[in-house]
């Protein structure tokens, strides 16, 4: 017999759990739209800022070119003065901004846990590395895209959060993790050398829980920029050999050499102007880091007047041709590179350090290609030691190895570059045993821990 009480009832209940999950497809489906409105929002933001990187580079060589006296001016001057800003006005700006990152990442959950990726901060990244750039320091947007990136995606997850858009279930953490990996992927082109970015060296050392959405936070950065500018490599095509005989032996040579440089390049890198200078004028270097940035401004100067102005900027047009199977003149541009991008590290303006290490890698494979002859394709070696050493500088051999992977589309290569970033980063551990960017994290998260420190002791004296 109809029951029409019970079938009220029963309708009523399938009606209401329909409308639960329809509600909850919803819910899943504005959670899903946000996390891509935040990936667009980090890849608009890499976008424009390597569109005007690129003008600033342009603009460097040419007017580097047609005067060349006053490149002994403008840099010395130059980097003297965003020392100056950096130090005075954004000091959480300065450097890479990996490292940054990396100490946002691990410091407690509280107040000070947003102050090294704050959005409008951040932003001064932009303009200041595009000003580095236009007077000739030796800089990358990699690093800055890095931390913008971040500071992007916090900033948005927290719009949506406190708006209850979406992102309950993300933390501060995954946020940020989710925005540097995208800013890297879009920064390079590279959507896969994101992810493997975000889960080597981020996730090096802390808990982070790699939901499916941080990792499609990062993939989606990078494939809305491929999106937008074509699935391009940032380098051009590798068009060399994939392989050689005795290719062992010449992994192993490439990695060797490129770990040594590595580790060096990462421990001056971490001791500063001051950690190498004579302890007679140690004290002078801290006290004065304006004049110091003037002196290693003409340091810059003297080093870009011997290569013709191949130490400038990124040092894109010297990989470019190093991989097109020229040699390189003068032959030790590679290590003129290094010492430039030292020397403006020292000065703590703001400017990443990726890109220069891949340049400083094509410059030693140039110079062992210059010795090895025909024994091997020379285009091959300038790509195993552009990984070799970018995995030397940062310990990260996995990282650096699918970078230069995807920037060149040398998929063939990959093992062989793998091998030679393993063995890099074992010889440079020996020369400095702690990676640079977590070097450089530790001292942001003590630094931000002291400030907090001396804040609380002026509000409670």
């Amino acid at each position: 017999m109809f029951n029409l009480k019970h079938f009220k009832t029963r309708l009523g209940f399938i009606i209401h759990k329909k409308l639960r999950q329809t509600h909850r497809i919803s819910h899943k489906s504005i959670e899903f739209i946000c996390l891509l409105s935040g990936a667009a929002l980090v890849a608009l933001f890499s976008l424009a800022f390597a569109k005007l990187s690129d003008l600033g580079l342009q603009w460097n060589a040419r007017w580097s070119a047609h005067y060349p006296l006053a490149v002994w001016f403008i840099l010395p001057l130059g980097l003297a003065a965003l020392s100056w800003f950096t130090a005075k006005f954004t000091p959480y700006v300065g450097g890479s901004g990996i490292p940054q990152v990396i100490a946002a990442i691990s410091l407690p959950h509280g107040k000070n846990k947003n102050r090294l990726v704050e959005f409008w901060q951040t932003l001064w990244k932009i303009p200041l590395t595009f000003l580095a750039m236009l007077i000739g320091a030796s800089v990358g947007r990699e690093g800055p895209s890095v931390q913008v990136g971040a500071a992007v995606m916090l900033a948005w997850g927290n719009f949506c959060r406190k708006h209850n858009f979406a992102f309950r279930g993300l933390s501060a953490n995954e946020l940020i993790a989710a925005g540097a990996g995208g800013g890297l992927a879009a920064a390079f082109n590279a959507p896969l050398a994101g992810v493997i970015f975000a889960i080597e060296e981020l996730g090096r050392g802390f808990v982070l829980r790699w939901e499916r959405r941080i990792l499609l936070g990062v993939l989606a950065a990078g494939f809305i920029l491929v999106a937008i500018e074509g699935n391009n490599p940032y380098f051009p095509q590798y068009q060399g050999a994939y392989s050689s005989q005795y290719i062992y032996l010449w992994v192993i040579l490439c990695g060797v050499i490129c770990g040594f440089f590595g580790g060096v390049f990462a421990r001056l890198l971490a001791k500063g102007a001051a950690g190498v200078s004579p302890a007679k004028i140690r004290g002078w270097v801290r006290r004065h880091p304006i004049y110091t940035a003037l002196l290693l401004g003409l340091m810059l100067a003297a080093l870009g007047s011997y290569t013709k102005g191949q130490t400038y900027g990124t040092g894109y047009h010297v990989v470019t041709q190093a991989l097109s199977g020229e040699l390189l003149q003068p032959e030790s541009v590679g290590i003129a590179k290094l010492a430039a991008t030292v020397a403006t590290y020292w000065t703590g303006i703001a400017g990443g350090i990726f890109t220069p290490s891949l340049t400083i890698g094509a410059g030693i494979g140039s110079q062992i290609a210059a010795y090895a002859g025909d024994l091997i394709d020379p285009r091959l070696l300038v790509l195993l030691c552009m990984s070799g050493f970018l995995a030397g500088a940062t310990q990260s051999p996995v990282t650096a190895s699918v970078v230069v992977m995807e920037m060149t589309g040398s998929q063939p290569v990959l093992i062989w570059a793998l091998i030679g970033c393993i063995v890099a980063s074992f010889i440079s551990r020996q020369i400095n045993p702690k990676p640079f960017y977590h070097l450089g994290a530790a001292r942001f998260r003590q630094r931000v821990q002291e400030e907090s420190k001396l804040k609380n002791n002026d509000v409670n004296p």
